[in-house]
């Protein structure tokens, strides 16, 4: 074991260990509602892959399993890793919150496929992201700069979304709010801009729960002590 390795809390060993379960079953979940598909006939790559829920459940495996190895190993998370992590939440949110708000309860397109991957995709995995963002230790303090990172790979997604839709003689739209033939362009550019502005104010929010626990924890800490000139 690697001297930074000893030095970790238990705390963050017992988190590390959560973080690579949960992000290694999100990966069999994704995986088996892949193999429900392929043996029923239904799955697409590329519409199975354009939406917003898989592409973001892709990121918080890569974060999940990135995280659990970094807090096995480390006293404290990157920088970078934290930033990553704290725009994957933001997604996780508000995947949930579009997902258990905007579409519970619609009747599926084409085959239906299993439920269970559904409620641990929508609802369990970001239950776990914010518990993970407001309990876990190790995680540093985020400079505001850092919420620029939110928005990239939302915007990038309704771009290609748009340039799919268009492709396919606009007949394909992964969500039905973005579907222009529903409400009009003025209602899907509302949802656009609202839902942008939701990911920057979560990123906020957290990013000044990290500051907030790290100027707490510098207190319960104290001053560094002195060191005595021979």
């Amino acid at each position: 074991m690697s001297d930074a390795a000893a030095r970790t809390a238990p705390a963050r060993r017992i988190a590390g260990a959560v973080r690579l379960i949960a992000g290694l079953g999100l990966a069999a979940t994704i995986g088996i509602q892949i193999g429900d598909r392929v043996a029923n006939n239904a799955f697409d790559p590329w519409e199975y892959f354009s939406y917003f829920t898989i592409e973001t459940s892709l990121f918080n495996i890569v974060v999940l399993v990135v995280g659990g190895v970094l807090a096995l190993r480390l006293p404290r998370d990157p920088g970078l890793f934290t930033t990553v992590r704290m725009a994957t939440l933001t997604y996780a949110i508000v995947t949930a919150g579009v997902y258990n708000l905007l579409l519970r309860g619609l009747p599926p397109e084409g085959y239906p496929g299993l439920s269970w991957p559904n409620e641990v995709v929508h609802v369990w995995v970001p239950l776990l992201l914010l518990l993970d963002w407001l309990f876990t230790p190790g995680r540093p303090a985020l400079p505001w700069r850092s919420l620029w990172v939110v928005p990239i790979y939302p915007v990038a997604w309704a771009i290609y979304t748009f340039i799919r839709a268009a492709a396919s003689g606009g007949a394909i739209y992964p969500y039905p709010f973005l579907d222009p033939a529903t409400d009009g362009w003025g209602s899907v550019f509302a949802y656009i801009v609202a839902l942008t502005l939701v990911l920057v104010g979560l990123g906020a929010l957290a990013v000044a729960y990290a500051r907030i626990r790290a100027r707490a924890g510098r207190r319960r800490s104290g001053p560094p002590p002195h060191r005595l000139t021979p």
